[in-house]
């Protein structure tokens, strides 16, 4: 199945997405989602304010994918930026730039609100979504990430 730019619409994400996003999240992960989605939603939803967003692509009328974001201020010396916390694409629709429309929605959102940097952070291994990272202009930053385990 080839979808085309016409038959994908990419719109802000609403409350009744949730199943959705959380069933492309566990098909690509192949695993179930240990946190409660939706207190994720309501915390990228509304309590991150107006300048947060999150997209879905769907198509006829089911979502196909999806892109969580969010805004960061007062973050160990970075200026307020835009962070990509994760994104999916159904598989069988991987690979028809599906992503990369919903990464131009995000991007163009924050464009618009000043903000001039988005940062996002990936698993050293995941080469494919470096790969879709880089071929958005993403690159290394100047942080790390550190990890304590509890």
């Amino acid at each position: 199945m080839t979808l085309n730019e016409i038959s994908v619409s990419i719109r802000k994400v609403r409350h009744d997405d949730v199943e959705a996003i959380e069933r492309i999240y566990e098909v690509i992960t192949k695993k179930a989602l240990k946190i409660d989605f939706r207190e994720l939603r309501n915390d990228q939803f509304e309590q991150r304010g107006s300048e947060s967003t999150c997209f879905v692509a769907e198509f006829e009328g089911n979502v196909v994918g999806f892109m969580i974001s969010h805004v960061m201020t007062f973050s160990f010396g970075l200026e307020k930026s835009a962070w990509i916390a994760t994104m999916g694409v159904e598989p069988k629709y991987m690979g028809q730039q599906i992503g990369a429309r919903l990464a131009g929605e995000i991007i163009e959102y924050y464009k618009g609100r000043g903000i001039t940097n988005i940062y996002t952070s990936v698993q050293w291994d995941a080469t494919d979504v470096v790969s879709f990272f880089k071929t958005l202009g993403f690159h290394r930053s100047d942080f790390i990430n550190l990890k304590k385990s509890l």
